[in-house]
């Protein structure tokens, strides 16, 4: 029954996985798709819809973090349920409702419900793949986001001309909390509990490393690893300097760039489909390396893509800061001429083709380390800690979007786009080097036994 078990259970938890967050995404999403609607019924002004919309983000940022720590303490598969079971029957209630304080409490209590929802994925990941195959499917999955965000709005549209916006909530709900069901019942926490053999266990070589393996770590050993806070400072700057693009990057491009709308929206595609790409790649690359090298307790080989995606980002901002005016382009590297037959081809100038090619090379420099860094913290964590130490690095992503908002904005009212996008770029570049000089740390997190004589 050896693989043809393993695969067809990794097929069917895979699957449910996928469409469950999927779901979980859509119903995070489905007032922002139906907006327009909602307000064509019920009066809201812009600090209404920001109430709504915030009340959701912090209840999310908790909820993550907590689901994080109890991920490791309880089933994961029982967590990811009820979690979408919480979050389609608040869309159903939502739907009932009429009024802004409503709103705002259901919305929050939807987002405590989607931050039920990531790190039980990465749990079941961990021990239904090897470690060569890990960031492959973690990138795979996170794909389910990319899906329910590029077809929702477009679904919703669509369904609007047949039904309000009431409607498609409950029916989005309803199909949300059934599918919860499905999910418990197809989705198991690990190979053992259907009879199969560990994973963790048969991809360790020797007999020193299948010891460590089984140790248990303390709390206090996993949060004294210095490695752990190495992620947690990296993926804070990264996370924020990617928030800050996506949030801020076009509103840069029409004041200080003088560019037009369309080309700001075009920006922000390209930089979404790039991360799409950068995503896939930064899982599949890194998922070889591994493969060749093996994880050991310094270093990992997922550094080098690391590294080399953040040293991208920093290349990136510093081009997109540089070269784009609102005239002509600045100091633009030589290979731009070899724009041209293809702006001749498609209809655009040779400017917007580079600004487009930015952004989708900030985008795919940027999610890529974003993936990575969720795989590494997960991976390196003691067997009785992945849950927490995924928990932790993803606060502090938090904390470095909080950082892209408000303070950031506040540079840009003080001085300028220009200098706020200079302080993003320095900080990448100060990050990528410490980050290198760390690269061969103990990235092993909590006890590892002694070498017995």
């Amino acid at each position: 029954m050896g693989a043809t078990g393993y695969g067809y259970y990794r097929m069917v938890i895979f699957f449910s996985m996928f469409t469950g967050y999927s779901l979980y995404y859509f119903n995070r999403k489905t007032f922002s798709f139906v907006m327009p609607s909602v307000m064509e019924e019920i009066k809201l002004d812009k600090d209404d819809l920001g109430l709504i919309t915030s009340s959701q983000t912090m209840a999310y940022a908790i909820s993550k973090f907590i689901s994080g720590v109890l991920s490791d303490q309880i089933s994961a598969r029982w967590l990811f349920s009820i979690g979408l079971l919480v979050v389609g029957g608040i869309n159903v209630i939502f739907s009932w409702s009429s009024t802004v304080t409503v709103f705002s409490a259901l919305w929050f209590v939807n987002g405590l419900g989607q931050g039920l929802g990531w790190p039980p994925c990465g749990k079941v990941l961990r021990k239904w793949f090897e470690p060569s195959q890990f960031g492959t499917w973690w990138a795979v999955l996170s794909c389910s986001m990319n899906l329910a965000g590029g077809l929702g709005p477009l679904l919703a549209m669509v369904l609007l001309q047949y039904y309000d916006w009431r409607t498609i909530l409950s029916m989005s709900g309803i199909i949300c909390a059934s599918f919860s069901v499905i999910c418990l019942v197809f989705i198991k926490n690990e190979p053992k509990d259907v009879g199969l053999p560990s994973i963790e266990a048969s991809a360790k070589k020797g007999g020193e490393e299948k010891k460590s393996s089984n140790c248990d770590s303390t709390l206090c050993e996993f949060l004294l690893s210095p490695y752990l806070w190495v992620l947690s400072l990296g993926y804070l700057v990264v996370f924020g300097v990617k928030t800050a693009c996506t949030d801020w990057g076009q509103l840069y491009l029409i004041q200080d760039k003088g560019q037009t709308v369309l080309i700001g929206s075009s920006y922000m595609s390209a930089l979404e489909v790039g991360g799409l790409v950068g995503s896939l790649a930064a899982g599949f690359l890194s998922d070889r390396a591994v493969s060749r090298q093996g994880l050991g307790t310094h270093g990992n080989p997922r550094h080098v893509l690391l590294l080399s995606m953040m040293a991208g980002m920093f290349l990136s901002l510093y081009l997109f800061r540089v070269t784009i005016t609102a005239e002509a382009l600045k100091e633009a590297p030589v290979w731009v001429v070899a724009l041209h037959p293809l702006s001749v081809l498609i209809g655009l100038s040779e400017k917007e083709i580079w600004i487009l090619s930015l952004g989708a090379m900030f985008g795919f420099s940027s999610y890529g380390p974003i993936a990575l860094f969720g795989v590494i913290a997960n991976e390196s964590a003691p067997a009785n800690y992945c849950g927490s130490s995924h928990a932790i690095v993803a606060l502090m992503a938090n904390v470095g979007a909080f950082f892209a908002g408000l303070p950031f904005s506040t540079i840009a009212k003080y001085y300028s786009w220009d200098m706020a996008f200079w302080v993003a770029e320095v900080t990448i570049a100060v990050t990528t080097v410490i980050f290198f000089l760390f690269r061969n740390i103990r990235t092993k997190m909590g006890h590892i036994p002694q070498k017995m004589d």
